[in-house]
């Protein structure tokens, strides 16, 4: 399936649930209440024939009795019947399916799923699915999850896309995705891809304007030379983040039951990771620091970094990450190091790691901080926060805010701590700016963006 739209299954006007339920907890329940609570704009139409209303609205025995034109059919039925009801939602007209319902191939029944592909290709259906968690878009006010929001937070509207085949690690990245207050302008969940797979989904987000950067979750690839060729295309146009499960012989064996999926080589997806200047994250924890510094940080060719820190140690591990990084610790010019040995006291040594010893505040932090930015020879900074600390407090929060809204060049923190920490931490996150609890994972992810931006510009690393 080439050059599918997915407009029908993330932009809809109205909206079929077939498998609507009364009874709350219950799967078809929630797709409900979820849309209504999101204030989806569009038309809604619960299918249930032994119920007359949900949330307010009026219920339809079949999908064929709803009035008008139904772009999507959510469904959340029996395996068994999913195949009929997908049916009659194409002789209605409906051009977008999500089939929520687990127990195809996953289950042992590949045959029940190519009923489902011959369906949705007989009547032109852009088909999600099944077994998948749905999709959200937050800028259409579009939720078609079936997890509360009690236990699953929403992110708000932003640049980063998310491709999961996997719905458990979907719901669990949405989640945090949420707290750290990323920005998300699609969350595509495909479970088993019986028509739509994870090539698409990409070839869809290569062209979709309010996406920024790309984060793709695969157990493996239905589809390897198209995959291949989409890759190359998108990774050209904006960062594609990929995490591969399924390296080892057990997780391919555990991924092929999961959600059916052919995991393959590894060796071969890294060479093409390799090839398509993918960013490969290798756990979790990498995908979110990569996601962070690629969706907030200005490109960068350069790299020389200023490290700027009120902890010493923190400025030599940093040092080390950094090296270890292929990165390398900037010269500050004869006019910086003038600056500082005029703005800073004499226990603060005017070179790189600057270390502006324990009782710096806010404003000697303002003052080094600016002053490497503003040096041509720098180009990025690295600001480590130690709030335990007493002469640190929430003010350097805004004073490096302040400084990294110029988008000159990138500007992160490392800092780690108890709540006190946290809560500046996520003050920084929420601004733009990105913070992380280590130096080698602060180094790995400006590697990876200096990486990428000289593949972007045509400069060799």
């Amino acid at each position: 399936m080439q050059g599918v739209n997915l407009k029908h299954v993330l932009s809809p006007k109205s909206i079929a649930i077939i498998g609507a339920s009364r009874e709350p907890g219950k799967i078809g329940n929630v797709l409900v209440k979820n849309l209504v609570d999101a204030k989806f704009s569009g038309k809604i139409f619960p299918v249930n024939p032994s119920a007359e209303s949900i949330y307010g609205l009026k219920c339809y025995s079949d999908v064929r009795e709803i009035p008008g034109t139904v772009d999507l059919a959510i469904i959340a039925i029996h395996a068994e019947l999913v195949p009929e009801a997908l049916t009659e939602s194409g002789k209605k007209g409906v051009k977008g399916a999500i089939v929520i319902s687990g127990g195809f191939s996953e289950a042992g029944k590949p045959e029940l799923e190519k009923e489902l592909a011959k369906a949705a290709k007989k009547f032109g259906i852009t088909l999600i699915g099944p077994n998948c968690l749905g999709v959200v878009n937050p800028k259409e006010k579009m939720d078609a999850i079936f997890i509360p929001t009690y236990k699953m937070e929403r992110p708000n509207e932003g640049g980063i896309a998310f491709v999961k085949q996997s719905g458990a690690i979907g719901s669990m990245i949405l989640d945090v995705v949420a707290r750290e207050g990323f920005g998300v302008s699609k969350f595509i969940s495909y479970g088993n891809a019986a028509a739509v797979d994870e090539t698409d989904a990409l070839e869809f987000l290569a062209n979709d304007a309010e996406t920024n950067i790309v984060v793709l979750y695969i157990e493996g690839v239905k589809r390897g030379i198209e995959f291949f060729k989409a890759t190359k295309k998108l990774s050209k146009r904006k960062p594609l983040v990929v995490i591969k499960a399924g390296v080892t012989e057990k997780g391919a064996a555990a991924a092929k039951s999961h959600t059916a999926a052919l995991a393959g080589s590894y060796a071969a997806y890294r060479a093409v990771f390799k090839q398509n200047r993918l960013i490969e994250a290798r756990s979790l924890d990498e995908m979110f620091d990569y996601a962070k510094i690629f969706t907030t940080q200005p490109r960068c060719t350069g790299d020389r970094v200023a490290v700027i820190t009120n902890g010493g140690g923190m400025g030599v591990l940093a040092t080390d990450a950094l090296v270890e990084e292929g990165l390398r610790l900037a010269e500050f010019s004869p006019e910086t190091r003038k600056l500082l040995r005029k703005t800073m006291p004499p226990l603060v040594k005017d070179e790189n790691p600057l270390d502006l010893v324990g009782d710096a505040d806010a404003e000697r932090f303002e003052a080094a901080i600016k002053a490497a930015y503003e040096d041509s020879g720098v180009d990025a900074v690295i600001v480590s926060t130690l709030f335990q600390r007493v002469s640190l407090d929430s003010h350097v929060v805004d004073v490096i805010i302040n400084v990294a809204s110029r988008k000159k060049k990138p500007l992160i923190n490392i800092t780690l701590g108890g709540e006190y920490t946290e809560t500046q931490r996520r003050a920084l996150e929420s601004s733009g700016v990105p913070s992380y609890t280590s130096p080698t994972s602060a180094a790995r992810s400006l590697k990876k963006l200096v990486d990428y931006s000289r593949f972007v510009s045509g400069k060799k690393n």
